[in-house]
């Protein structure tokens, strides 16, 4: 019997890997999932179960273990969290995070202990420009891009002056210098609230006093929920407030009508006209109750490039595993899509318009394709080839 063990290790040895019986590939998903913003990380979590599910709970081909964790919106728990899943459990990719403070504190640990990291929403300057890296790839935007869609949408209708509102951290000041980058009009005032406020009070009452032609406004999560509750309960609906990531499918079932009519700059929407967009959005209301917003496609679209690479490519071969993600060869649900030498996406941007659809789910909806096969601004700032 012991001879008979011996012989058949002695022949697994000798088959080729792919022949073996392969170990699940482990993908850690390190998201917001608690406090106010928790909203937004439920939505990425959700699109990359949905994607799990429609590949048939395989991933490349391979079993998969899904690890999510809750980085608590909180770098430095984050950091720890994310060296746990690279170093400890093992995990081959990291898909992840919500917020651009925590993605500078975890693109160390993931990349250094020998994981790839893809972002579903997170999209910081740095690691465009001069920070990029090649085990890390951005599935959504650079912070700066939304902005400047809704920056170019005003320059064509002849917005003279803008008032500009965001919070205190690294997107916030993405996406005030992205709007002002494009912007053709004079900046009326320019306000950095802290991360997590709820009380508008003060500043729309210097906005009121400043009287502007518009405001553009990026406050993701509640904050975009009380802003927009607060701008229609302080009067000031004789302004027009565009904004990016205040106004969304995260925020809309909580605004409703206050919110119908206003203006966003954006890379997707549920009634985009692109290859299986319908049938994506028909299936995450089916299986959470909701609308699905652009950080769940975000979600879908990290586990589906994922997915392509590891078939490609598996993981074994570091290089070939960069290339192959590098080739971007999945659909994405927004249509047109590839990377740039930074490894952020070249795609197109949209101008969209909160509504109230039939079954009386409150949506964004496009309005007009603003930018096409747009790249970010920092691409050239990036060593990598």
């Amino acid at each position: 019997m012991r001879r008979l063990a011996l012989s058949t290790a002695l022949i697994m040895s000798m088959l080729p890997l792919a022949a073996q019986a392969e170990e699940p590939l482990k993908i850690g998903v390190l998201l917001t999932l608690s406090g106010p913003p928790a909203v937004l990380g439920e939505h990425a979590r959700d699109g990359v179960l949905l994607a799990e599910k429609t590949l048939g709970d395989k991933v490349g081909g391979r079993e998969v273990e899904l690890i999510v964790v809750d980085d608590e919106g909180k770098p430095d728990i984050a950091a720890q969290k994310a060296r746990d899943l690279v170093e400890a459990q093992g995990a081959d990719f990291v898909i992840g995070p919500i917020f651009s403070n925590i993605m500078n504190a975890i693109a160390g640990p993931v990349t250094s202990g020998g994981a790839i990291l893809v972002s579903p929403n997170a999209g910081p300057s740095n690691f465009a420009g001069k920070d990029c890296n090649p085990d890390i790839f951005v599935v959504s935007y650079q912070n700066d891009q939304m902005p400047q869609a809704l920056a170019e949408h005003m320059n064509r209708q002849g917005v003279a002056n803008a008032y500009l509102l965001a919070p205190n951290y690294q997107a916030g000041k993405d996406s005030l210098n992205g709007f002002k980058s494009v912007f053709k009009g004079e900046v009326a005032g320019e306000l950095f609230v802290p991360l997590g406020q709820l009380d508008f009070s003060a500043e729309l009452a210097q906005i009121a006093a400043s009287q502007p032609a518009a405001v553009y406004a990026f406050m993701p999560g509640g904050m975009g929920v009380n802003l927009v509750k607060q701008w229609s309960q302080a009067g000031l609906g004789s302004i027009p407030l565009m904004s990016a990531f205040t106004v969304d499918e995260t925020t809309l079932p909580a605004e409703q009508d206050a919110a119908v009519g206003m203006l966003t700059g954006s890379n997707w929407a549920p009634d985009l006209q692109t290859p299986g967009n319908a049938e994506f959005v028909a299936a995450f209301q089916g299986a959470y109750g909701r609308v699905p917003s652009l950080y769940a496609v975000g979600g879908y679209d990290a586990l589906m490039l994922i997915d392509s690479a590891v078939k490609k490519a598996g993981t074994e071969d570091r290089e070939a595993l960069r290339a192959a993600l590098k080739q971007a060869d999945f659909q994405s649900l927004r249509g047109s899509f590839k990377f740039s030498t930074n490894n952020f996406p070249v795609q197109d941007f949209y101008l969209t318009k909160a509504i109230k659809a039939e079954d009386g789910t409150y949506r964004t909806s496009v309005v007009e394709k603003v930018f096409t096969a747009a790249a970010d601004s920092y691409v050239g700032e990036c060593p990598m080839k």
